[in-house]
């Protein structure tokens, strides 16, 4: 499986926090927090490869970007942040 980026930001106009893997076209999700954010585009993510593989849609290869570790942990207050997903 690969791993991709995962950009998260936090959207006044949502009043949240949306969440987005860019080398994956349609691949986003929302939450109020960060937290759920994260958990809801781990969810996006799984349908988006999902339907890929089960459509036979290729599957693009990830870019290869800076994984940065304990993210909910250290950045927990920034408006934009990025990460790694499996």
């Amino acid at each position: 499986m690969y791993t991709y980026a995962l950009e998260i930001f936090c959207s006044e106009e949502d009043d949240g926090y949306i969440a987005v893997v860019p080398e994956l076209p349609g691949c986003f999700a929302y939450g109020e927090s960060e937290e759920l954010a994260l958990q809801e585009i781990k969810t996006a993510l799984d349908l988006w490869l999902s339907t890929a593989r089960d459509t036979g849609r290729g599957i693009p290869r990830p870019c290869g970007r800076e994984v940065l570790r304990d993210l909910l942990a250290e950045h927990s207050r920034r408006e934009a942040i990025r990460t790694i997903i499996s």
